[in-house]
């Protein structure tokens, strides 16, 4: 007992590796005190579920009042056409859970949180100003100009890249069996880095938000990863933050079930994929990032090779339709099918990306 409490005693003394370098083979010691964050990392994600669940159904019931409504594609699989009408803006219920956790958090004393926080709020109304523009029944049904997004994303994606690199000092880059347990400083170049990180991984979810519990369910097992990476880090702060997401996104999942009561839309899918990013970042283990988002970047990837090759071969495709999930649901695959299976994809990728971040 004296053993335990002394040891407890000197990790409390001790301070906490800086989320730039974290993760040295010191930093992956499981004391006492990494497991009291681990019981507060799943006490909260249930908290996380529960809010969610509460505020879900009212949120719900306020989109259908106001006709905020899903537009479906024509040239798209015609089961999707029951979905229109479907309220959208749902990432609303996950978003506001992560904001309402994040106050439980002892955020004087991690000030980092407040860039997660800044980064889903600012991409959070960016993608709600697109989802308004683009209702049915709405003035505009073209949604917002796609180059005017895109340099948002980018001033967004800027700020938080200089946040990272300056004030939180983070700019290294771990490379799995390196051997450089503390990383490598990489420099300036750090910075364009993550701008095309966060902007790339927020298109990439924008891009897999297109069927029943596909985006939300890749992106609740990619937090678990990198919320397993931070807890071996020893970096509370990501731990919960990671976890609250995960419950919030469990939450969605239950008005997201197929037939979906509710959509992400952009107001969601831009936020959780530039949190996923900004997360990875301040782990440091922004490199196996491609691996744990394996879903997204191969759904990101389809889209980009079905418009080079269309334009090379002069209207071929290379896919039946682009993104990835909308090419196996025309070889014959049901919605659930591809939904679930992508899942599998996901889980895998992100026990490979933990296993990466420790190698």
């Amino acid at each position: 007992m004296m053993s335990w409490l002394a040891e407890l005693l000197l990790t409390l003394s001790a301070a906490t590796p800086p989320g730039g370098f974290a993760g040295a083979p010191d930093a992956q010691v499981i004391t006492p005190l990494a497991g009291f964050w681990m019981i507060r990392a799943l006490a909260l994600a249930g908290v996380a579920f529960l809010i969610g669940l509460v505020l879900g159904r009212p949120i719900i019931l306020q989109l259908r009042r106001r006709r905020i409504g899903k537009q479906i594609r024509i040239e798209g699989p015609q089961s999707h056409m029951v979905k229109m009408g479907t309220p959208t803006m749902g990432g609303i219920i996950f978003l506001s859970t992560i904001v309402l956790c994040m106050g439980l958090m002892d955020i004087p004393h991690h000030l980092s949180l407040l860039l997660p926080l800044g980064v889903i709020v600012s991409c959070g109304i960016l993608g709600g100003i697109d989802d308004r523009m683009s209702l049915v029944g709405g003035k505009r049904r073209e949604g917002m100009k796609a180059r005017f997004k895109m340099l948002w994303l980018l001033i967004i994606a800027t700020i938080a890249a200089l946040v990272l690199y300056f004030p939180l000092q983070l700019h290294g880059i771990y490379i799995p069996f390196s051997g450089a347990a503390r990383g490598t400083d990489i420099g300036p170049i750090y910075i364009p880095i993550a701008v095309l990180a966060i902007v790339g991984m927020a298109n990439a979810v924008n891009l897999t938000d297109g069927l029943d519990t596909l985006s939300s369910g890749v992106g609740a097992m990619a937090f678990i990863a990198y919320g397993v990476i931070a807890y071996l880090q020893r970096q509370e702060h990501v731990l919960l933050l990671c976890f609250a997401t995960v419950g919030a996104l469990l939450a969605f999942l239950w008005y997201n079930a197929h037939p979906a009561q509710v959509i992400m839309g952009d107001l969601g899918s831009l936020a959780l994929g530039a949190l996923l990013a900004t997360c990875a970042f301040m782990t440091g283990q922004w490199l196996v990032l491609p691996v744990v988002g394996i879903v997204f970047i191969a759904e990101a990837a389809s889209s980009t090779l079905q418009v080079a090759y269309f334009r090379m071969t002069g209207g071929k495709r290379l896919f039946k339709m682009a993104p990835l999930h909308h090419h196996f649901e025309l070889l014959g695959w049901s919605e659930t099918q591809v939904a679930l299976r992508f899942w599998l994809f996901g889980m895998m990728g992100g026990m490979l990306g933990v296993a990466l971040a420790l190698a």
